[in-house]
């Protein structure tokens, strides 16, 4: 079973749907409202706002598609302002799917990483230029 279908069953889509985006300050595919965009190869998604078990389901949706098509997908997360246990198992499904960077955490973010110890686990980068190198 896929990740995201672990974390957020009702979020798979059949394969061949609509691509990603490919320009900056995109929106991600299907109405996510995440934004999202190509750097160097890599998927950038740059969610803001609250991420809890009622509104997971477009950041989830926007990760599955991108590891789907990408080999490094960058999550930059310095706009998140908010995140609990559920955002943190979406982070590791993601990872454990390969390719996953975590970027400039915010400090809520990055107080339930180190609470749990994820931060140790998770490739955490400073910036979107150094997780795409």
């Amino acid at each position: 079973m896929p990740w995201d279908e672990a974390a957020v069953p009702t979020l798979t889509s059949p394969a061949g749907g609509t691509p990603l985006l490919e320009r900056a300050g995109a929106h991600g595919p299907h109405g996510s409202g995440v934004p999202q965009y190509e750097r160097r190869g890599a998927w950038v998604i740059a969610p803001r706002g609250a991420y809890d078990m009622d509104s997971v389901a477009p950041l989830a949706q926007a990760l599955d598609r991108a590891a789907r098509e990408y080999p490094v997908v960058v999550l930059d997360a310095s706009g998140i302002t908010f995140a609990d246990s559920t955002f943190l198992t979406l982070l590791i499904r993601a990872h454990r799917s390969g390719g996953l960077r975590l970027v400039a955490p915010s400090p809520q973010v990055r107080q339930i990483c180190e609470i749990t110890g994820v931060d140790g686990y998770l490739d955490i980068r400073d910036t979107v230029d150094d997780a795409v190198a």
